[in-house]
Order: structure tokens, then sequence, then C-alpha cells
């Protein structure tokens, strides 16, 4: 990275070789650069001068500008001086937070989590060397930021900077870090706190102990606070509550008031009355007062809503360090508390690790999904010699997590032991915060057309400069009064940048998400439904999505002699034994009211045996002590010896759980039957995984050929596998031994091959979104050639596409990463092997061999491990994979994630479709995210939709595009109309003239108002197209439409502004403008002929421009369609018309709209403005519908631009898969057993 490329990502900081800034979350998404400043008292002097001679102004800039303030007021320092930090992150935006200070009773780190000495080591970092005048010191730093300090190295300061920067890198000295321990600095940014750590010298996040925690101490360190030692915590950690405050009336009124368009407005306004424009500003004003009165009204409303969503506090029972328990308000809890959670359940209150006992949980809020989940305990396994300790990860141990804001349904213990958990993360640190987080604080959305839209007002901006330079000297001219001049002046501005704009501009995307709320399709982010206007790339989870959520058990597949046996499709009618038990026991199923709830996938297969599940209680049975779960057979059924002379029936408890986990793909359970002197295990999963945990004995000798054969007729299939454990393992210690010892050398026991239908909607859905040119991908957690089959059953790849499977094997201490192409016309044994050969340029030399693939006629489909390892040793290949990419399966929520930024930085515009239960991280990462899920969860998703199925997704894009052209629309209008009336009153500043009061007030609030209002009215066309509409203000077609359009306006003003020269009943005596020196003012000329016709000729344009400017096909419906637009037209078009026809004999016309009565007493020449009207009308409708909008013209001008390269990376990665004929790289090789097998050789490992 050089040093250009950083200042351009952080443009607010000079990289120099001083110890005043840092990063934080260093690589990651959220990556931070942290900067110290304090307080300069020149600077600060020197400002207060400023913003007294500015009348206050500066202090307002400085409101709108935070960190012109802090350059404005502030040095900058070393981060341990710092009491300000700017924070710059890499979207380019800047935030300024205040450091504070509080002193503590104890020294910070002993109040703090104890790391594993692992973790520490992580975090510091790697040591740099880092040379200065002559000494060097070593400095730890960030892996990662080696680079940047290598290349300050040559970097030119001042002696005495680098000798003070020498010894803040060394470090404070002893003395100083004994007070500081005792200080606590921090600064809060987005609800996370950040404090000062003596040692590294920088700023951390506040952590729990979600991080460098050995799951050892969970069991043996965490045994309760005293109320002293949580009070210290408290002092650090602060309450443990999401707390959102909720600004006061007053409060909202002054920020609103502050804002840039506000006060833009009242500067309007104020000059609006001195400059006696009375009516216009009065209403302009009331208009204002509703307008502030209604969003205020519903700021706070959202607000209250959101607190009260995210409020919780209850009464939560904690173990002290006596052992006593005590019951105390959730606020007070902080990492390290030990809670007690009821038997009956309760809703959490912070993110808790689980020690002992079993809790069933509703993690709806979180994930999307009411199906109730089993948690356990954190795992305690015993050290082993040489491996380090294990550490706690939320995502990792998720099945042993409570999360904040989910609620327990109930609990199970073994006996009287209490159900406990240990607080790792506390308020906003918690799940349920960082999603609350993610709402305050959203993603911004990096739109063209909104930082176009920044840049066109600036334009207009220079625009009203010129203008203001244009009246100055015309007034001058005049003989103008110096107070007229400097009013008139100002008026430009007001006139040439619209104050109305920004509020129009939102007008599509009210109607659209009102529109989208009639459909079903519920929106938390408006700004969003614009950027689905532009959606190219359309990813597709595929249970709950593109499948039905519930799965028909269709058969069990059974073993004899190594080889499966034809599928049962009545699993009742199996014979007892273990693979029947497996089916009965392997489920995390749980009784909720009465009621068998759980995983619909467990519940099925459960069902299918006819078994019965009990949860018994305490006093009446001998398995509850060690099994809180029971499953026999049916009452009077399969009878278990138990005995020499007598018969019992056969009770399976279930000892232990081990929960399904999406990165181990299975889960298992510990069994011990009535009576037996020995445990049992039982696997279910993916059958790769479970086959690759059996003994190879035992799996069958076709293992492949028939898994392969259901997965291709799109079958979901699972395996199901069993051991049996020693008799000597106790109870106590299956609850300590290691997950992976209990998870190896099974015996594979069969399949259960499951039935998962698409919904009757994804067809339709994905023909018509191939038809419009938009990509589909699946992205899914289910198996490789499950998924392939569904792609193919609705058509996602079609029939003539050939399925090329990506197999990338990560590097082994004997072998070199490599990638094997497999198409999927071929079995197994046909693989070939990637040669890259390293050159200059880092070409790819192949050749092929066989029935492969060429042309553009093949799509890649590749599993989750495989992409990991593309992304890791191949990252020259993984555009290429990514752009043929149809088929992503067995991915992991992360990996979701990550393809989806893969897509979006090949320049797609990225939609991401999901139930949300594994989708939230894909969802909030996608430009667009469409929710199918109603719960609490889809607050991660800018789209929920009410009805589970995809046929939301061309909903969302017709309304997003349809908004996307209103919003066009609405700011060529408003721009055009600031153009038009700036045109205006140019004229007639030429005579000393301008628009009247309530001429203004015609324009502004009869004519634009109501046009801006209703032209979004326009619904959604019915039918995609391949055809995007623009996203960028500065495209040539839509710069030529507006260039031309005020080259039309201007021509068209003048030349009916001449004409009345020309006409011989004009008189030029009893209309001369009298010199402004004997006390005339523009604003007593408006009654005559040229301000009439001026003010009614622009009328006419502004209503023939919003009809050209109102889009119909193919992104919105016939303008025809939109009815109270046209009404508003054709009212429009008539009052106008009248002004220009009916002689005017009251004093209504002439005194009221200040219509010059000399115009239309004769009849001809108001006729002849009709023509000029008419004319002007099919020029302006033409030009827009015909030429800017025309083929041809957008051809010409690809011409003229000699365009050879596409813009879109994607379009660069197609045109050169197209040109390459040997891609994919595909070599010739013999079989793998010959030992002449050409291999991948990964150079960077």
């Amino acid at each position: 990275m050089n040093h250009r490329s950083d200042n351009r990502r952080y443009p607010y900081v000079k990289l120099t070789p001083a110890a005043d800034f840092g990063t934080l979350y260093h690589g990651e998404e959220d990556e931070l650069l942290i900067t110290g400043y304090r307080r300069s008292l020149p600077k600060t002097i020197l400002s207060a001068i400023l913003s007294i001679v500015s009348l206050g102004f500066l202090q307002l800039v400085f409101y709108w500008k935070p960190i012109w303030r802090l350059r404005g007021t502030s040095r900058r320092c070393l981060l341990s001086e710092a009491t300000q930090v700017l924070l710059q992150n890499k979207f380019f935006e800047g935030f300024v937070e205040d450091v504070k200070t509080r002193p503590l009773l104890q020294p910070l780190t002993s109040l703090l989590p104890k790391r594993a000495p692992s973790h520490d080591a992580r975090l510091v970092g790697s040591l740099v060397h880092y040379s200065i005048s002559e000494q060097s010191v070593d400095i730890p730093v960030a892996t990662g930021d080696a680079e940047r300090y290598q290349r300050w190295r040559t970097s030119s300061s001042g002696d005495s900077e680098l000798e003070d920067d020498r010894k803040a890198l060394i470090g404070p000295p002893k003395e100083q870090i004994g007070e500081d321990e005792h200080s606590y600095r921090f600064f809060e940014h987005k609800k996370v706190v950040y404090h000062w750590h003596v040692e590294r010298a920088t700023f951390v996040p506040l952590r729990g102990l979600e991080e460098g925690t050995l799951l050892t101490q969970f069991h043996e360190d965490f045994k309760g606070y005293s109320k002293e030692d949580q009070s210290l915590r408290q002092e650090v950690y602060g309450p443990n509550e999401i707390y959102i405050k909720v600004k006061s009336y007053f409060g909202l009124f002054v920020q609103e008031i502050l804002n840039p368009f506000y006060i833009f407005q009242v500067f309007s306004l104020t000059l609006w009355f001195l400059e006696d424009y009375y009516y216009y500003a009065i209403c302009i004003i009331v208009i204002l007062q509703v307008s502030m009165v209604i969003s205020l009204y519903e700021t706070k409303k959202q607000s209250i809503t959101l607190r009260d969503m995210v409020a919780h506090s209850s009464q939560v029972t904690v173990l002290r360090q006596s052992g006593l328990t005590e019951s105390i308000d959730s606020r007070q809890l902080v990492p390290g508390d030990v809670v007690v959670i009821p038997r009956k359940g309760c809703m959490m209150s912070c993110d808790a690790a689980l020690i002992s006992g079993n809790c069933i949980v509703n993690e709806s809020m979180l994930t999307g999904e009411s199906v109730p989940i089993t948690k356990t305990p954190v795992p305690n396994p015993p050290p082993e010699e040489g491996a380090p300790m294990p550490c706690f990860d939320p995502e990792q141990h998720k099945r042993h997590t409570l999360f904040g804001g989910t609620h327990i349904i109930q609990t199970r213990s073994y006996g009287p032991d209490l159900v406990k958990a240990v607080v790792i993360r506390t308020g906003f640190n918690t799940m349920k915060g960082d999603l609350v987080r993610s709402i305050l604080y959203p993603k911004p959305v990096g739109f063209v057309f909104y930082r176009d839209s920044m840049k066109f007002i600036g334009l207009l901006f220079l625009l009203a400069m010129f203008g203001i330079i244009y009246s100055v000297v015309i007034l001058i001219h005049l003989e103008a009064c110096d107070i007229d001049i400097i009013y008139k002046a100002l008026d430009i501005l007001t006139i040439a940048v619209p104050p109305s704009l920004p509020a129009a501009m939102t007008v599509g995307t009210i109607y659209a998400q009102a529109r989208l709320k009639k459909q079903g399709i519920f929106c938390i982010s408006p700004l969003r439904i614009n950027v689905c206007g532009k959606l190219k790339l359309i990813c597709f989870d595929k249970t709950g999505t593109l499948t039905e959520d519930g799965l028909d058990l269709w058969g069990v597949v059974s073993l004899q002699d190594q080889h499966f046996l034809p599928a049962i499709q009545r699993p009742s009618e199996l014979s007892p034994g273990h693979l029947v038990t497996a089916m009965a026991t392997c489920h995390s199923l749980t009784i909720i009211d009465g009621k068998l709830s759980g995983d619909p996938l467990d519940l099925i297969m459960f069902e299918s045996t006819n078994w019965v599940l009990e949860e018994p209680n305490l006093e009446n049975n001998e398995l509850d002590t060690i099994a809180p779960t029971v499953v026999r057979p049916p009452t009077g059924e399969t009878m278990y010896p138990s005995g020499d002379s007598r018969l019992s029936p056969q009770e399976i408890g279930i000892v232990r759980q081990f929960p399904f986990a999406s990165a181990l793909q299975r889960m298992s359970v510990v069994v011990r039957a009535l009576d037996a002197d020995h445990m049992d295990v039982y696997a279910k999963g993916s059958p790769e995984m479970i086959a690759s945990l059996c003994n190879k004995n035992t799996i069958p000798l076709d293992f492949h050929d028939v898994l392969g054969g259901y997965t291709q007729e799109g079958f979901r299939v699972l395996a199901l596998a069993w051991r049996s454990l020693d008799p000597k393992v106790s109870w106590h210690h299956v609850h300590k031994v290691a997950r992976r010892d209990i998870e190896s050398n099974l015996t594979f026991l069969g399949l259960l091959v499951m039935r998962n239908t698409l919904k009757s909607a994804t067809s339709r859905v994905i023909k018509e979104l191939q038809s419009a040119n938009i990509r589909t991908v699946m992205v899914t957690g289910d198996n490789m050639l499950t998924a392939i089959s569904v792609a193919r059953e609705c058509r996602m790849v079609q029939a003539s596409c050939k399925v090329i499977t990506v197999n990338a094997t990560a590097p082994s201490s004997d072998a070199p990463a490599r990638i094997r192409w497999i198409p999927d016309d071929r079995d197994d044994s046909d693989i070939f092997n990637v040669r890259v050969i390293k050159s200059a340029n880092s070409t790819y030399q192949s050749m092929p061999n066989g029935d492969v693939p060429q042309g553009p006629d093949y799509c890649f489909a590749l599993n989750g491990d495989s992409f990991r390892v593309l992304c890791n040793h191949f990252p020259e290949l993984l555009p290429k994979v990514v752009q043929r990419g149809t088929v992503f399966a067995r991915m992991s929520p992360d990996q979701k994630a990550q393809l989806v930024e893969e897509l979006q930085k090949l320049s797609y515009c990225v939609g991401m479709c999901g139930d949300g239960a594994n989708d939230c991280g894909a969802l909030k990462t996608a430009h667009a995210g469409i929710s199918l899920s109603e719960m609490e969860a889809s607050v991660a998703s800018p789209f929920t939709s009410r009805v589970p199925d995809i046929s939301c997704v061309p909903v969302v894009i017709k309304e997003g595009r349809a908004a996307l052209v209103t919003s066009f629309g609405v700011f060529k209008f408003m721009a055009l109309y600031s153009i038009i009336q700036f045109v205006s009153v140019v004229i007639l500043y030429w005579i000393n003239s301008n628009l009247g009061d309530l001429q203004f007030l015609y324009v502004d609030l009869v004519i634009t108002t109501t046009v801006a209002i209703l032209m979004g009215h326009n619904g959604a066309y019915p039918r995609l197209v391949k055809r995007r509409p623009p996203g960028s203000l500065f495209s040539l077609p839509i710069m030529l439409s507006i260039l031309l359009q005020v080259t039309l306006v201007a021509l068209f003003q003048i030349t009916a502004y001449v004409s009345l020269h020309y006409q011989p009943w004009f008189d030029y005596t009893p209309h001369t403008p009298e010199p402004c020196s004997s006390g005339s003012s523009a604003d007593d000329n408006v009654f005559c002929p040229e301000n009439t016709v001026v003010f009614i000729m622009s009328s006419f344009q502004y209503i023939v421009l919003a009809a050209a400017f109102s889009k119909g096909p193919p992104y919105r419906l016939p303008i025809w369609r939109n009815y109270l637009f046209i009404l508003d037209l054709i009212f429009l078009t008539i009052a106008t018309s009248l002004l220009l026809l009916i002689p005017a004999r009251g004093a209504f016309l002439s005194d009221v709209l200040q219509i010059d009565i000399t115009v239309n007493r004769h009849i001809q020449y108001p006729l002849f403005i009709v023509c000029l009207v008419a004319l002007y009308s099919i020029l302006a409708l033409t030009l827009e519908t015909f030429i800017v909008d025309s083929d041809i013209l957008k051809s010409c001008l690809r011409r003229l631009r000699c365009k050879r390269r596409p813009k879109n990376k994607f379009k660069l990665v197609e045109k050169e898969l197209l040109a390459d004929p040997t891609w994919p790289p595909l070599e010739r090789c013999g079989s793998p057993n010959e030992g002449n097998q050409t291999e991948l050789v990964d150079e960077i490992t």
C-alpha cells in the first residue's frame, strides 16, 4: 500500500512517523483509523474571534462539520495525551469523540478479565524494527501494519518530533503506568466503549469474556462476585442495558432547525420578508411548520418504538462469592457474574455461557427461526499435552451460549443442580446490542445517484454565483439602490438552488414504500429502494427460500454386507435395531406446553418411528437423575430383557447432547438404555462428514454411487452412525469428554432420504429474472449435488449448461494446494488438475482434454471448503470462478457474506434473499437484503416479505426501478424548475423588473409542489426488462437531456420576450422603468407586459417539463395511468391558459395575480404565445421521448467516447473468459494411480 492510497482511504490524515494515531479492527470491515487531538489555545482564540466576526456562522459550520471544529480548535498529539479522537472508516466518514477519564479504586487490569497467554500474544501482534536517529526500538503493532511502518522509515520529520515519537513508541515509564492503572481513560463511539491500554499504548475495545477466556475458566474460576467486586466492575462496564435516548421535542426541534436545509429556508424567508414577499413567505412558513411537526412526531414515535422494543429490565438471581444466591436488577450485571436460570425460563438480558444444565431457547429475535433450540453447557475438556488450551468463541460455541433478547422457554438440570450461566457480555456489546447498533448506525448506501445529486446542487450553486455577478452588474448599470442590489443578488441564490430539492427527491421512494407495504413487503431503509433499481445479481438461499421449509421423509436406506438395500418408504416397518434407535434419539426435540417442538427435520424423522418422547418429573422415573429426556416405543411393543425373570419396556435416556453446528455439519447424542451396562453414541449429519468419522470398513462400497444418485435427483440426504462406549465410561466422564473423542470410530448405519420440493413461485421467478438479464446464484448450506439438482430443476442452471465442480484442496505437509475441475457428465475418476505457470504477467497455460465445456455455456459449482481454499491460496482465480459460479454449497454464514462481498468487488449490485436463519450476515452485506422471515431478525434486512417465497424479489426490483426513474424525473424537474425561474428573473432584471409575490406563490406552490408530489404516483411497470435504468446523474444522456432542455427554456423565454417588442400595439413609453435613483425598485415594475409574458411562458414550461420528465414504460406505468397527475396537469394548463386568453375586466387578475391587461387585449398575440407554447411542447416532449431515450443516441455517444473497455469489472472478467478458449485451465494427466499426475503448486504457501 502506498502513501497516496492511504491518504485516499483516510482523507483527513497525513501519515507521519508519529504515535498520534493507530488502527482499530485492523483488516476487518469495521476498521477505524484513530488519531489523537488536544485543545490548542491559539487556534481556540482565533476560532472565537472568527465566530464573533461571522456573527456565529462559523459555529454553525462547525456544528455541521465536527471535523472542521476539531482541526480548527485542536492540534494533533500523542494518543496518550489526547482529549479528543478522530475516527475514520473505510466509507470516508469521520467522527469526533471526547476522551473521558474516571478514577478507579482498583487497578484497571484487576477489573478486566484475564486473557489466555496465546490470546494476548495475538493481540500484541508482531514486532517491527523501526530506526530513529541511529537508534532502534521494537514497536509492537497489529499484524499487517509492518508495511505502513516500513514506509514511515523514509518519511521526513523534525528531529524534535522524532525524539518525542521515539519516547512515545518505547512506552511510558513504569511509575506512569502505575498512576494510569487507577484511572480509566475511555471514549464511546456508536455505543461501543474503547479504553486506554497502558501496556499497548493505544485504545482498545472494551471486551467481556467473549475473547481469550479458556473453557476451563468458566467451570473453575467463576464462582460469583461479591457486591463490592460487582460495583467496581460496573464503574468500567456501566449498566447492563440497551438504552436508546429519546430526545425531547425541543431537542428534536433544535436539531431539525439547525439542519442546512432549514437554515437555507430561514435565510430565504428572511430575504423574502425584507423584499415584502409576505404572502409567499407566510405560505412557506405554514408549510414548513406542518412538515416539521409531522417530522418531529414521526421521529419521536420511531425512537420510542425502537426504545420500547429493545428495552428490557428484570430481576435476576446471581450467585455470590459466598455460595449464596441474591436477586438483583439485571442492569447491575457485569461480565463474570454467575446467573441462575429459573426452571420456568426467562428473557435473557445479557449474553451468557451456560455452565450447568440444559436450556430450551427461542432465538427468533436473532435468527428468525421460531424453532426451539437446546443449549448445553460449555465443554470442559481435559488438558492435552502439547496442545493449546481451547478458548471460548461465541460463534463457535453458540450452542452453549444464551444470547440477550432470546427467550428461555424452560430449563433442565441433573438432580438438584442449578442451571447456571456466566455473563460474558452486557449492554450494547451483546449480540442483540449489535443488531440494535446496526439499526441506529446503518452501513452507508454507496449509491452514485445520491453522490451525484449533491454534486449537481454544487453546479447549481456555481450557476447562482454567475447569476449574482450578472444581477449586480445590471442593477449597478441601472443605478439601483445598494440595498436593492444586495436583495436581488441574494434572491438569485434562493432561486437557482431550490431548498425543497432534497425533500422532493424522496417522493418516489415514499410512494414505492407504500406500494410495497400493500403487497406484504416492509422496508425499514427507504434509501435502499432506489438501490434495488440497479440490482444485477440475486443470491438465493435454498432451503426455505427456493424450496419448501418442510421436508418429507421419502425413505430410509439400511445396510447389508457393506451394500445399501433398497429404500424403505415406511420407517415404522424397520426391524428394531441401531438404525431405528438413532432415528428416535439423535435429535433436539422437546415438549413445550404438551406439544412436541423442535427442528422440522427432527420432527419428521422422530414421528416416522412412532416412538414416544417423555420428559419425566423428578419423582417418578429412575432415569431422571442422569437423563432429562426419555424415548420409548409405543406401549406394549418392543420388549427388552431386564434381568433373568422379567421383561420391561425398552426405555432409552439421552444422557448428553452435542447440538448441530453448521461448521461441523453434524449432531450427536450419548444415550443409555434402561439396565444397560454401557452407553451408546448416535450421530446424524451430512453423509460426507459422517463417513469421514466412521470406520472405513463399515462404509458401504457403493456409498458414492448411491449418494450421488439420490442427490442428483434432488433429495436431501442425511447419514446415521453409531458406536458403543466402553462400560468404564461413567456419566460424569461423558459430560467432560471432548466432542471429537465421542464422535470418532463410528459405525455407519444408513441414510435418511428427504424430499425437499420447490416452492410454486420459484421457477417462474427465476425465469423472470433471467429474462431480465439478472444473474441468479444459489448460496446454501446443503449438499453440493442436491443444490445442483435444485438449480437445474428451477432452471437456475439451464439444461444445456454444463456444471463444472471446482474442488480445491488445501495444502498439507506433503502436498501443495491444488484444484480439480470435474465436469458433471463425468465421474470422479476423471480429474483434471490445474498447473499454474508463474510468469511476469501471471498467465495460465493449459491444454484441454476430453469433452470439456468451452465458451459461455458452462458454470461452476463449489462448496465452502473449496471457496475458502480459493480465497486463501488462489485469489487471482477467484474473480473468474465467482463470475461463472452459480451454485455455492456447504457455505457457512460467514462465507455467504464473504461471497456477497466478492461479487460486489466485481461491480455487481447484489441482492440477497434468505429466510433469515443463517443469512443475516449476507442480508446486511448485500446492497439489498430481502428476508422471508417475519421474526424480529428482519431488522438486519432492509426488506421483509410477509409472503414466504421469492415472488417478492421481482416486485422489489420493479418498485426500485420505478422509484429510481421517479427520483431522476423529480430531480430533473426540480433542477429545470430552478433554471426556468432563474432565466425568468435574469430576463426581468434586464429591465429592472421581477416576478411578483403571488406569481412566485403560483409557480412554487400551485404548480411545482403539486407536480413534484404527484409525479411519483405512477406504479411500477409489470414486466422486467433487460436494460436497467441509469444510476448516475452525470451520464451523457442525462446531462444531454438537461442541457438541451435548458437551451430550449432560455430560447423560448427570450423569443416570447423579444416578440413582445415587435407588436404594433406595444408602447415603450408607459412601461419604461424609472431610474432607481428616483426611488424605484424592481418590485415597483412588476405590472408590465414583459413580466406577464415571461411569467406565463415560464408557467407553461413547468407544466410541459413535468409531463416530459414523467417517464412511463419500461420502468413505470404509462403516464395516463397516473390519474391524479393527469388531472393536475389539465387543471394547471387550463388555469394558465385563462391567465393568457381571457381579458381581465376585473381587479382580480390585475391586482392579485399581478397580470398586465395589455397583453391579452389583442387576441392575436395570446394566440401567438399559444402557438409558441405548442411548438415548445412538441420539441421538449420529442427530445425526451425519441432522442434522449433512443438507442440510436446511446450508440452514437458510445462511438464518440470510443468506449472500448466496460467500466464494470464483471464485464471485463466475462470478456476475458469468452476470449480465452482454454478456460477453465484443464490439463491432460494420467490416472492418479499412475503417479504422473500434475499437481497445482501454490507458490504463495
